[in-house]
């Protein structure tokens, strides 16, 4: 879908605040109620936007002590890949996954509380998963940039 400078824009208001109205958009972007309505609803069905969400603030509910494991798995079989990435998608601390390049083969990013939880996590769950050769870990000292914001 080709992006006009108007759905940009609209884009990045939603991508900061979600939860504003067609009508403060309208004033914002100084079009119709209806035209406001009729894009969002486009960008909906063609999948620009995929869906809507809450951002938590992670030290207030308890889960500010970040950590980016790299993981090896054993072999590069099809099945193992397979059989590792279902089994992290039910891990809850994980919060984000990447198969990449390089000397690992996955990247995760971990939430828990503390060391101690991070600890539990690693022993109880994660180098408990199948086909899991090695990890590294990397803790987080302090987070620099934050954004869910894609720049269009």
């Amino acid at each position: 879908m080709k992006l006009d400078a108007i759905d940009k824009k609209l884009l990045e208001h939603l991508q900061k605040d979600c939860k504003l109205t067609n009508k403060e958009l309208s004033a914002l972007l100084n079009l119709s109620i209806t035209a406001i309505y009729e894009r969002i609803k486009k960008l909906e069905r063609s999948g620009v936007i995929s869906q809507y969400v809450g951002l938590l603030d992670k030290s207030k509910v308890g889960r500010d002590f970040i950590v980016y494991c790299h993981i090896k798995l054993e072999k590069h079989k099809e099945e193992y890949l397979m059989k590792f990435e279902q089994s992290v998608m039910e891990l809850e601390e994980v919060v984000e996954c990447f198969h990449v390049s390089g000397d690992y083969d996955y990247i995760i990013k971990v939430l828990v509380a503390d060391m101690a939880s991070f600890r539990e996590f690693m022993v109880t769950k994660l180098t408990s998963l199948a086909h899991v050769g090695s990890t590294q870990s990397s803790f987080v000292i302090s987070e620099v940039k934050h954004t869910t914001a894609v720049s269009i």
